[in-house]
């Protein structure tokens, strides 16, 4: 039997270094992951949430209006869709997409609500990237996930001691990535080399994750149901 051909449209290469550990905690059979957007070889729709939303629009326009009839996705057996919660108190412009978003009938950017409770912008931001994909109910082969507010709370919960003051309403921390990078010398996660050296960690830590951060949860489910 073949490996997994699972895709990944994220908004960073470390995003896909976070995801690949968790997927090694979560999944039994083996997978290759491979990252399409932001794409190695190419730079035309650009990092972050900007890149997430113009791969939206182009692979509805590639399908027809429908994600799973994207040729460029027939070879896999699931994708998924990475969109920190964060990107909730964004506006179109500060990736200039406010001409895209208009003409396409996007959900309204911000649309970040109070926390706690992180699910109420998860849900709303999930909503908008959904209008990004057409506004087309996903199949099964497809798991969005939303780290709130950014997946630097995952490795925020694998890395850090249990009483880490931080780690209180840890899906609220708007900086959290800035925490990792100021840590003690020796412990500091900033490079990507970082952030695959804790890889490991995150991944044999995975369920204490779950535990600290409900989004965290709701992938793992995501993918086992695959």
């Amino acid at each position: 039997m073949s490996d997994l051909r699972i895709a990944l449209i994220a908004e960073g290469k470390t995003d896909l270094v976070v995801i690949e550990a968790a997927l090694k905690a979560i999944l039994q059979a083996p997978f290759v992951l491979k990252l399409i957007q932001p794409e190695a070889s190419s730079r035309e729709l650009g990092e972050g949430w900007g890149g997430v939303a113009k791969w939206c629009h182009q692979s509805v326009q590639r399908g027809e209006g429908v994600l799973h009839d994207d040729p460029t996705l027939f070879m896999y057996d699931f994708y998924i869709v990475h969109l920190d919660a964060d990107v909730a108190g964004m506006t179109y412009a500060n990736s200039g997409l406010e001409a895209l978003a208009l003409q396409n009938n996007w959900g309204p950017l911000p649309c970040q609500m109070p926390c706690p409770n992180a699910q109420d912008s998860v849900t709303a931001l999930r909503t908008v990237l959904l209008s990004w994909l057409g506004n087309v109910v996903p199949t099964n082969k497809t798991v969005i996930c939303i780290p709130s507010k950014a997946i630097e709370s995952w490795l925020a919960a694998a890395v850090l001691p249990a009483g880490a003051a931080v780690l209180k309403e840890l899906e609220c921390h708007l900086n959290m990535k800035s925490v990792l990078a100021h840590l003690a010398k020796g412990s500091k996660i900033k490079s990507r080399l970082d952030y695959i050296a804790k890889a490991p960690l995150l991944q044999a830590r995975w369920a204490q994750v779950c535990l600290l951060c409900a989004q965290a949860d709701i992938f793992d489910q995501d993918v086992r149901a695959v």
